[in-house]
């Protein structure tokens, strides 16, 4: 993490991280100011572009998707060394924002649309993860899976104990993703403890049908990946959807306790590692 200030939940691993590769693709932490820059660029492309976020000045002409919270973040970087080893290899990427790096913003991003409060009261190490994306022409599951392993190895060698974050589904209408969202509410719900909730002039009911009407087969289907990709590994969700109208998306929190973490990574990629990819 840039300028990592020491302390009993901040302090350097005894060890770097170490890229882990499959085949071309290989997974790693950005490097150097150029390297974050492509992260930048890419996620333009992706929210901006394809997406359709709403761009302010700078960032149409920048051409960049840049915030403070990206001057104190790892990022997370799924590399392509086919297309080179610099910055033109970046085809995926996750931002990774641990304890320290908010306080010296003040909050972390999530804080922007859930109160927080029990994750932060967690005693020991949380990890904020946000900012995902991968370039169309790599949304598989092998790039998938690359991304899980680099947050699996991050997570083991910074000992962190509770991971969270917003994930999106796209689109700003909450009817129309009344399936998903009670989905969620009814068989994700976070415990007390430990439950984000949607800041109150920001709350979106997520309960917007009978729990008797849901079809969870369907719901599950519909789901986009990465919130699917959470559930898999234990993660549950807060209290409340929030609209994003500046990225086209309704929001949820998600939460995710590492201490079940392990088990359930290794059980998921062993199985992933077992079916034909698509």
């Amino acid at each position: 993490m840039t300028e990592q200030t020491a302390g009993p939940d901040t302090a350097e691993p005894d060890r770097p991280f170490q890229e882990l590769r499959s085949g071309n693709l290989g997974v790693r932490l950005a490097a150097d100011k150029n390297e974050i820059d492509a992260v930048q660029a890419l996620r333009y492309r992706v929210f901006y572009q394809e997406l359709g976020a709403s761009a302010d000045s700078v960032t149409t002409t920048t051409r960049r998707d840049r915030d403070i919270y990206d001057t104190v973040a790892d990022h997370l970087l799924v590399v392509d060394h086919a297309l080179g080893e610099g910055p033109e290899s970046v085809v995926g990427t996750y931002r990774l924002i641990q304890r320290e790096g908010a306080r010296r913003i003040g909050q972390f991003y999530s804080s922007g649309e859930y109160d927080i409060a029990g994750i932060e009261a967690l005693p020991g190490r949380v990890l904020e993860l946000g900012r995902s994306c991968v370039d169309t022409g790599y949304r598989n599951r092998s790039v998938m899976q690359l991304l899980w392993r680099g947050i699996h190895a991050y997570v083991s060698l910074h000992g962190i104990e509770a991971m969270f974050g917003c994930a999106s589904l796209p689109g700003i209408d909450p009817d129309a993703l009344a399936l998903e969202l009670t989905y969620l509410y009814y068989y994700h719900l976070a415990p007390s403890a430990i439950r984000p909730h949607a800041l109150p002039h920001r709350y979106i009911e997520m309960r917007r049908l009978d729990r008797d009407a849901i079809d969870t087969r369907a719901a599950l289907i519909r789901l986009p990946p990465l919130i699917k990709g959470y559930l898999r590994l234990g993660g549950f969700v807060g209290d409340g959807a929030v609209i994003d109208p500046q990225f086209n998306t309704t929001d949820v929190a998600v939460v995710v306790r590492t201490d079940l973490l392990t088990g359930k990574y290794q059980k998921h990629y062993e199985r992933q590692r077992r079916e034909p990819t698509v």
